[in-house]
C-alpha cells in the first residue's frame, strides 16, 4: 500500500469544531478581522471584502472571495459588495491562469448546507482551476485529493500576481 503525506491537515483534524451560532462570528469573519494574512491564506484585501486560499481545496489553487460582513445570501449584499466580489473574480483567474495555467474553471457559490456549504452563515464564492485529467482514481477509490504544492507557496505566487500591474 502507498501512505500518501497530507501534514497540513492536522491542523483542520486538531482545530476545535464549534460552529458559528447566533451571535458568532464566522471562520471567514475572523479572518477577515485578523493581520495574519500570511498564517490565513490571504491573498488580497479590498474594501468591502478579500481573497483566501482555500486550506481544503478541491485542487491546488482553489481561492474563495469572501465580503468582510457576515451574510448568508447574495440578495444581502449591498451593490458595492457585488461588484468588489465580481471584480476580485475576475482578477483571480487572471492570477490563476499567469501562475498555474489551468485549462479551465469551476466559479461559484453553495448557498445552504443542503447545496453543500461549509460554512453557511457566511457567503462566499468557489474560484477552482481546473485542468484535463485532474479527476482521477485518488477520490473516487481513496477520498483523497493530491494538491501538487504547498500552499504557502501557492499564495505567495498569487499574491504578487495579484499585485503586478494590470491583474
Amino acid at each position: 500500500m502507498d501512505v500518501l503525506h497530507a501534514p497540513w491537515r492536522i491542523d483542520y483534524i486538531l482545530a476545535p469544531k464549534n460552529p458559528a451560532g447566533a451571535g458568532e462570528a464566522s471562520l471567514f469573519t475572523s479572518i477577515g478581522q485578523s493581520s495574519d494574512d500570511e498564517a490565513n491564506y490571504v491573498i488580497a484585501r479590498g474594501r468591502t471584502g478579500y481573497v483566501v486560499l482555500n486550506t481544503y481545496p478541491y485542487n491546488g489553487g482553489h481561492v474563495m472571495v469572501v465580503p468582510y460582513r457576515q451574510i448568508a445570501s447574495l440578495d444581502e449584499l449591498t451593490d458595492d459588495e457585488a461588484l468588489e466580489l465580481m471584480q476580485w473574480s475576475r482578477r483571480c483567474v487572471q492570477a490563476l491562469r499567469t501562475v498555474m495555467k489551468p485549462q479551465g474553471f469551476n466559479i461559484g457559490f453553495n448557498l445552504g448546507k443542503c447545496a453543500g456549504a461549509g460554512i453557511v452563515e457566511h457567503l462566499h464564492l468557489h474560484i477552482v482551476p481546473r485542468w484535463e485529467g485532474d479527476t482521477n482514481f485518488m477520490p473516487v477509490l481513496a477520498n483523497s485529493r493530491v494538491v501538487p504544492e504547498a500552499l504557502k507557496e501557492t499564495a505567495a505566487k498569487l499574491r504578487a500576481a495579484l499585485a503586478a500591474p494590470g491583474v
